[in-house]
């Protein structure tokens, strides 16, 4: 078995009494997509806020692709191939769907957002651009003001501008949300394709986008991993369904 492209150990995040990870150990091969599921505050965004580099851990470690990571800024884990999608909350909507992941690209590439008249123009920008939006679907719209698209298409430019500085591996924050069923039918044929190229870690509360696309699933309840194993061992553990599945399934 190849040794994992992501690991924690022991993670932990407290904010003063609130105890948001707790003892957090996860395996991530390289080609998987894993997905985190848990209930409201269970603490998964702590947890992919602290792999991605926006908050340093109280306890435990990180490894990337061979490295210690723990204490690395988010720029220096996107050097490495690790980048969390929907980390740019709000998009530039003034300005057309490629400039905004030329942007990008020009970012991940170390300049500054203020040369942004030139991204449009420059060719080692506008492909690699062109090339991202290809993989999300949206090349069609490449002229169109971000703004003209649908609340799913601004979530396949937030992809698109994560893809742009080619990662290893992706960290996906709820890609679903506020999905209608057509756009949410589209976004999990669009990572169904990216986990062919990519390793991906999935938060998401849609458990039908989770049991289709996930090879394997860990459990957060309370900030610790109560279960952590294939999709037909999670939907059959007990102590999973008491605590969660249950309800997210039929609430």
């Amino acid at each position: 078995m190849s040794d994992p492209l992501l690991q924690t150990e022991n993670l932990a995040k407290r904010f003063g009494g609130i105890v948001a990870t707790d003892d957090v150990t996860l395996a991530i091969a390289p080609g998987e997509l894993h997905a985190i599921i848990g209930p409201n505050g269970a603490g998964k965004t702590t947890l992919i806020a602290q792999l991605s580099g926006q908050l340093t851990p109280d306890a435990g470690r990180i490894r990337f692709a061979g490295h210690d990571i723990s204490a690395l800024p988010v720029h220096r884990r996107s050097h490495l191939g690790l980048a969390r999608s929907f980390q740019i909350t709000s998009l530039f909507l003034d300005l057309s769907v490629l400039d905004n992941v030329a942007l990008a690209v020009q970012a991940r590439a170390g300049h500054s957002f203020h040369f942004w008249r030139n991204a449009r123009r420059e060719r080692d920008l506008r492909e690699p651009a062109r090339a991202a939006l290809a993989r999300v679907g949206l090349e069609a719209r490449a002229n169109l003001p971000a703004s003209a698209l649908s609340h799913g298409e601004h979530r396949q430019l937030e992809l698109a501008m994560a893809l742009a500085g080619n990662p290893r591996m992706l960290l996906l924050d709820e890609p679903m949300a506020g999905l209608g069923p057509e756009e949410s039918a589209r976004m999990v044929a669009m990572l169904r394709e990216l986990k062919k190229e990519l390793t991906i870690l999935l938060v998401e509360h849609d458990m039908e986008a989770v049991f289709a696309l996930a090879d394997r699933i860990t459990v957060l309840v309370y900030g610790r991993v109560i279960a952590s194993g294939v999709p037909a061992d999670i939907r059959a553990n007990a102590q999973v369904r008491d605590a969660y599945l249950g309800e997210a399934e039929h609430g």
